[in-house]
């Protein structure tokens, strides 16, 4: 197995050194990280989050203008080496292609993000379901990630530690009417995970999800209307501190974690129907 690249020894920033004061170290500095989803919402703030820690990114998205947008924030905090590829994770050949060049211009691979997901229908019933919607949101939801790490897992095995963590959502153990097909797709994540965290067991390779509840990104607008966030009778969580949960599961930090799923939904599944 290779070593770990040693962090950067160039002299911290103020900024940084007053960053140091505030935060953990999670011991990320001099990693890599694949992250796909990239383009926006948490895909975007894990990125974003993944290189402030030190960590250099390739960013993946069938977005191609909005992967670009995302690109260009990480440089403009200073992360020039982020590299960004535009890839349909329902195609192998197009994944395969494009995570062998990613590697190629990692080095390495020390981590790998799921963020790429669908709503697919949304208010509707699975009788006003056809087959052609049900398939397409497995197919980015579920096939997406086994494809994604069907072909990087070599190149995990090749470091002595590694990281997965796939998102889910609250979706995976509650539901909310009208979404049976991201519903059953979030669950088969969580299921998926925890088996794959089985078979990696002893390979130095972590598998974890992240499931939270309602985040405001462009999907959950799409979904719910801009206008349900103005003044929201639901509890809201804003991209980045998903990200912050993303970054504690990839992180050496969280070494003990695996096969597991981080619920971030404000207690809301805790709760007991009993009316008391």
């Amino acid at each position: 197995m290779t070593e770990k690249t040693p962090p950067s020894s160039s002299r911290a920033t103020p900024a940084q050194t007053s960053r140091s004061k505030d935060m953990m170290d999670l011991h990320l500095a001099g990693t890599t990280a694949l992250v796909t989803g990239a383009a926006s919402g948490i895909g975007r703030a894990t990125a974003l989050a993944l290189a402030a820690e030190g960590v250099r990114v390739a960013l993946l998205d069938r977005d191609a203008a909005a992967l670009a947008e995302t690109a260009e924030a990480l440089r403009g905090q200073g992360h020039s080496d982020a590299a960004a590829f535009v890839v349909d994770l329902t195609d192998e050949e197009q994944v395969r292609r494009t995570v062998d060049a990613a590697i190629a211009e990692l080095g390495r691979l020390d981590a790998v993000v799921c963020c790429a997901g669908i709503s697919g229908p949304v208010g509707r019933g699975i009788e006003q379901t056809s087959l052609a919607e049900w398939n397409a949101v497995f197919a980015v939801n579920v096939t997406g990630a086994f494809l994604v790490l069907r072909h990087t897992l070599p190149a995990l095995r090749a470091v002595a530690a590694a990281s997965v963590v796939l998102l889910s959502s609250d979706s995976a153990f509650v539901a909310s009417p009208g979404m049976a097909p991201y519903a059953a797709s979030k669950a088969a994540l969580v299921q998926f995970a925890r088996a794959l965290s089985v078979d990696l067991a002893g390979t130095g390779i972590r598998v974890n999800t992240v499931a939270p509840s309602i985040v405001d990104t462009p999907m959950s607008r799409g979904d719910l209307g801009a206008e349900a966030f103005d003044a929201p009778a639901f509890p809201v969580q804003a991209a980045a501190e998903v990200a912050a949960h993303v970054v504690y599961l990839v992180s050496p930090r969280g070494r003990a974690v695996s096969g597991t799923t981080l619920l971030s939904d404000f207690g809301f599944s805790a709760r007991s129907g009993f009316p008391a």
